[in-house]
């Protein structure tokens, strides 16, 4: 069904352009030719979903097929939500304005826990039941994908069936077995059976959870043999044989990453122990320098974008790095394209690397400390030093900058407030070194934000078995923090820690906590990552109503030998290794990065012996 919508709805919502479509670069397709329809959605605005660089692949991979029209979704706003129920209108796709509800598949990115209650109010705005058990084959097959799904439990009762790990072969591969089911009379059932089997495919409700009387899992066991005990992730071995988009869309609007983004390589050599993305995306797999520049010139010429991103989780530790720079510059100079450099680390900045980045144009640089002290930098394994910090702080002030956002964590495990005190002493010692810069080449208005996150203990990290701190207590060290802040040079900003509390939650939830998402999202939670919209006492109204306490699984401190919601899953990375990590921190080891030395974790025994 085709969705009209007039233009006195447009003309009364924030920013209408979230929902014409039609941008530059965006695919069409005959229906007439299409067998499969496949409904992309980001459980955000238009904004961000846009700028993430997954969805840009797989709507691309998915739209190389001839068989299959991928469609982009996004999470009306309040005002558009508001006019769109109150007109009877369904959700629908940016491309022919379809309603969602005529799709073969719906699928989800998790990009954040806070999203989840989105995705519950997009399913019920769709029209098609949120709660999986009573779906029928006329209903699309609801799936999802992305970091938050390595623990999909939470929404076991409404995601059909998960794709764990890069999803380039995997999405193509269902497709493949959706084509031949689908000219069949075989029932919805069957379909998640044939799946089954495909290293990557999770099917949550062709398996067992068991607790034990504490409430804490005692088994989770395929109901049939011939599920998998463990579900592996799916990774990509080549990155220069797998398809990569020569063309984005360039939306009317502007974006939070209105940019190109050129993707150097998967993984992370480092092992910050906090990190979930070091440990899910291993191991670390390059693309060649010759690659990305025949990407970037196709991608500039196709977009007339004027800034190109390198992305990566580190990407000053890209092997290529200074050739690719280069090579770039020469490329784009001319153009007046500009090249962004995040990820930096704070050990291996170089003024030769700035100028040449930001040759064109002149931007902020972030680093990102985590710790305002040695000792727990050390129990982190953050592996930098404050002498990396303002060493680094020192070559960009001489270099003409004057903006430096500076990133911490909050209640990191044996934190003590002297490692509070630390953070506003380092970030005074980032502006002594500007004042001790020559004022002929420091940049004018020194503007040195810090930034704290609240620690939240992840799955697939040493620290998964960590308690958070709790909500006193955390907002006990931002006022601390915020107290000992003096310079008039430091903004201090923060995170909430009631947000904090619920991710937590989330991010170690059972499928228990089902009930509380679809409690909340009657309660009205949705855009719960938006501060003016977080209701944080419909969230606990909710866990009170569902008989389900929120602190057993944020703020209690595991034994090792505890299952997880998430052990039935293989990410590569073991169990031991992981231990070891812990223990490492508790006595203050460091654990050197990859490239000095292997460090056993199991990545690479996952991939086949192959580490890069």
């Amino acid at each position: 069904m085709k969705i009209k919508i007039s233009d006195r709805i447009l003309e009364s919502v924030e920013k209408p352009s979230r929902y014409t479509g039609n941008e530059w670069n965006s695919i069409h397709k005959d229906l007439d030719n299409v067998l499969i329809r496949f409904a992309f959605c980001f459980p955000d605005v238009y904004e961000i979903g846009m700028s993430h660089l997954g969805m840009r692949i797989l709507y691309h991979v998915l739209n190389e097929r001839e068989d299959t029209f991928c469609e982009r979704v996004f999470a009306p706003w309040i005002d558009t939500e508001h006019k769109m129920r109150e007109n009877n209108i369904p959700l629908f796709t940016l491309e022919t304005h379809s309603s969602v509800e005529s799709f073969d598949f719906i699928g989800f990115t998790l990009q954040y826990e806070m999203s989840y209650t989105n995705i519950i109010n997009m399913l019920d705005l769709s029209g098609i039941p949120v709660q999986k058990s009573e779906r029928t084959k006329e209903h699309p097959f609801v799936c999802a994908g992305g970091p938050c799904a390595y623990n999909a439990e939470p929404l076991a009762d409404f995601i059909d069936f998960f794709m764990l790990g890069e999803g380039e072969e995997i999405i193509n591969e269902v497709m493949d077995v959706y084509v031949s089911w689908k000219g069949s009379l075989e029932d919805r059932q069957s379909f998640l059976e044939k799946i089954s089997n495909i290293e990557g495919v999770y099917v949550p409700e062709f398996y067992n959870v068991e607790y034990n009387n504490d409430g804490t899992i005692k088994a989770i066991t395929p109901k049939e043999d011939r599920y998998p005990n463990k579900i592996r992730k799916r990774i990509i071995e080549n990155l220069d044989e797998v398809s990569f988009p020569e063309k984005i869309i360039v939306p009317f609007t502007d974006i939070v990453h209105n940019r190109i983004m050129l993707e150097l390589f998967r993984g992370c050599i480092r092992g910050c122990r906090f990190c979930q993305a070091g440990y899910i995306y291993r191991p670390v797999r390059e693309r060649t320098p010759e690659k990305l520049l025949n990407l970037a010139k196709k991608l500039q010429e196709s977009t007339g974008y004027e800034e190109i991103s390198l992305v990566s989780l580190s990407t000053s530790d890209y092997s290529h790095l200074r050739d690719l720079c280069i090579g770039l510059m020469d490329e784009m100079e001319a153009k007046r394209v500009n090249l962004s450099l995040p990820s930096l680390r704070v050990d291996s900045f170089s003024m030769e690397l700035m100028e040449k980045a930001q040759k064109v144009r002149k931007s902020g640089l972030t680093f990102a400390p985590e710790a305002g002290s040695q000792r727990l930098r050390d129990v982190i394994n953050k592996g930098v030093t404050e002498e990396d910090l303002l060493n680094s702080a020192s070559i960009a002030f001489a270099g003409g900058w004057s903006t430096v956002k500076l990133y911490f964590m909050i209640g990191l495990p044996t934190e003590t407030m002297e490692d509070i005190d630390g953070i506003a002493e380092l970030s005074k010692k980032v502006v002594d070194v500007y004042m001790k810069t020559p004022k002929d080449k420091r940049g004018k208005g020194l503007n040195i934000g810090v930034s704290t996150s609240s620690f939240v203990p992840k799955p697939f990290t040493p620290f998964q078995w960590e308690a958070q701190d709790s909500i006193e207590m955390l907002k006990e060290k931002q006022q601390h923090l915020k107290e000992k802040i003096k310079s008039k040079y430091i903004k201090y900003s923060w995170h909430d820690p009631n947000l904090s509390f619920l991710e937590a939650v989330l991010a170690r939830g059972d499928r228990r906590l089902g009930k509380v998402l679809y409690t909340a999202f009657k309660k009205g939670c949705k855009f719960d990552s938006w501060g003016e919209h977080f209701k944080f006492d419909s969230w606990m109204e909710a866990f009170d109503q569902c008989g389900i306490d929120p602190y057993f699984y944020a703020n209690r401190k595991r034994d090792f030998d505890e299952i997880f919601p998430w052990d039935h899953i293989d990410v590569g990375v073991t169990k031991k290794f992981l231990k070891r990590e812990n223990e490492r921190a508790y006595s203050g080891e460091t654990t050197p990065n990859c490239r000095v030395k292997c460090t056993g974790c199991g990545a690479a025994v996952f991939n086949g012996g192959i580490c890069k």
